[in-house]
C-alpha cells in the first residue's frame, strides 16, 4: 500500500552518513509509490546541496541552530531572570516547531509511519501529535559508540515508547534488547549505487573517503602510512574530504614527511569516479555505524582494510575474504594489512572481485523490502 513516509533528521541537508541516507531511503521510497516528506530540525552547519527538483518534500524546521536547553546546576541559578527568559524562548520556539510537524502529521493518511534517525531530533517530534502514527526511532552508530557517548541515556528515554528501534546490525540490536529496550531489530544501510558492470585498472593508489573529523582516525590512518609506504615508493594515498580537522591532519603529514605521497583530495560528489583505478580503500574510523563508504568501495571492486571498530564494519567485511580487519586503533597491524594487499596484484584482484559480489546483499531492493515487512509488521 502507498502511505506517507515522514523522516525526520537533525538536519536534511548536512554534509554526513545520516543526511545521505535519509535522502537514499527518501528516493527509494518514492520510487515504490509512497509520499516522502524529510524534516530537519534546524540547518546544517557543513551544508550539502541535494538539488533542488527532488520527488519528495524537504522542510526545515528552525531558520538557525536553537540554543541548548538550560538547567540550572545550583539553586539559587533559578533565580537568573535573563537565563530564565532565554530557556522560556527557546522551549517556545521547540514548541512551535512540533506544531508544525503536528499539522503534517495529521494531514497524513492511514498507515503513516514517522521515522526518526537521531535522538536529538526525537526531542521535537515527542513533543508533536503523534495520534494514530507508527513512530520508529534509529540510532545510526554503533552500540559501543553510542555507550560511550552522552546519546546513550536520551536514547534510552526517547525511544522508550516508540513502536520500534531500529539499528544497523543484527549485533547491535541484541545489544540494546539486552538494555531492556525489548522491540529493537536490525536493518542495514542499502548501496547507494548500482554494482558498475566493470572495474577501473587498479595503479598504486590507496583511496579513503571521509569527514576529517577525530572519531573518523585519519590521524592514525596517517601513522599507519608513514610506516606501510617505507619502502613502497611510488605508491599514493589519496584521502576524500573536509572536516575540522583538516588543519591538523596537513601539519601531521608534514611532519611525518609524507607530503610527497598524500594528497588532500577535498570533498567529492563523484564516489566512483574517486574509487577509480584505486587499489586498496582504507576505513581508519575509531567507530561506525555501517559505513557506506565500505560499501562503495567494495561495489567498485576495491578491497578495504579496516580497523574492526563496530559490528557494522566486521559484517560488511568478511576478514580474509574480502577484504581486511585490524584491530582498532592498532596503526602498526592496519600499515600491515595495507602493505599485504599493497604488495600482491592477485590478492587485491581476487577480494577485489569477492567484494563485487558478495557487497550485492545490501541491494536496494532487499533492504527497502525490510522496511516494507517492518511497516506492515507495525501496522498489523
Amino acid at each position: 500500500m502507498s502511505r506517507d513516509i515522514f523522516i525526520v533528521s537533525n538536519s536534511v541537508d548536512e554534509l554526513g552518513g545520516v543526511a545521505s541516507w535519509s535522502h537514499r531511503m527518501a528516493e527509494l521510497f518514492t520510487a515504490r509509490g509512497h509520499r516522502v516528506e524529510l524534516i530537519g530540525i534546524a540547518p546544517a552547519v557543513l551544508h550539502k546541496d541535494f538539488g533542488d527538483d527532488l520527488p519528495y518534500g524537504m522542510t526545515t524546521l528552525h531558520t538557525e541552530h536553537p540554543p541548548s536547553a538550560w538547567t540550572p546546576r545550583h539553586p539559587w541559578q533559578r533565580l537568573d531572570a535573563r537565563a530564565r527568559r532565554r530557556e522560556a524562548q527557546r522551549a517556545d520556539g521547540v514548541r512551535q516547531a512540533a506544531e508544525r510537524m503536528s499539522a503534517m502529521f495529521r494531514a497524513a493518511g492511514p498507515g503513516a509511519v514517522v521515522i526518526v534517525t537521531q535522538v536529538w531530533a526525537m526531542e521535537w517530534v515527542a513533543q508533536a501529535d503523534l495520534k494514530g502514527l507508527q513512530v520508529i526511532g534509529m540510532s545510526h552508530e554503533s552500540y559501543e559508540t553510542c555507550r560511550a557517548s552522552s546519546r546513550f541515556g536520551r536514547v534510552k528515554r526517547y525511544y522508550a515508547e516508540a513502536d520500534r528501534l531500529v539499528v544497523l546490525t543484527g549485533e547491535d540490536a541484541d545489544a540494546w534488547i539486552r538494555e531492556g529496550m525489548n522491540s529493537t531489530c536490525g536493518i542495514p544501510n542499502p548501496l547507494p549505487f548500482p554494482v558498475p558492470s566493470s572495474v577501473e585498472p587498479a595503479t598504486k593508489t590507496v583511496v579513503s573517503i571521509g569527514r576529517l573529523a577525530q572519531e573518523k582516525g585519519y590521524d592514525l590512518l596517517l601513522e599507519s602510512w608513514a610506516e606501510a609506504v617505507d619502502r613502497r615508493p611510488g605508491w599514493r594515498l589519496r584521502i576524500f574530504g573536509l572536516g575540522e580537522e583538516e588543519a591538523a591532519l596537513r601539519a601531521q603529514c608534514t611532519a611525518l614527511g609524507l607530503d610527497g605521497s598524500v594528497e588532500f583530495a577535498g570533498r567529492t560528489d563523484d564516489v566512483p569516479g574517486a574509487l577509480a583505478g584505486a587499489s586498496v580503500f582504507a576505513l581508519p574510523s575509531r567507530g561506525e555505524g555501517f559505513p557506506i563508504s565500505l560499501m562503495e568501495a567494495m561495489a567498485c571492486g576495491v578491497p578495504c582494510v579496516a580497523f574492526d571498530c563496530a559490528p557494522g564494519v566486521r559484517e560488511i567485511i568478511r576478514d580474509g575474504e574480502d577484504g581486511l580487519l585490524a584491530p582498532t586503533g592498532n596503526t602498526t597491524a592496519l600499515a600491515r594489512q595495507l602493505g599485504r594487499l599493497m604488495d600482491d596484484q592477485e590478492l587485491q584482484a581476487a577480494m577485489g572481485e569477492r567484494a563485487r559480489q558478495a557487497i550485492a546483499r545490501y541491494s536496494p531492493e532487499r533492504v527497502t523490502a525490510r522496511w516494507e515487512e517492518l511497516f506492515a509488521l507495525l501496522e498489523a
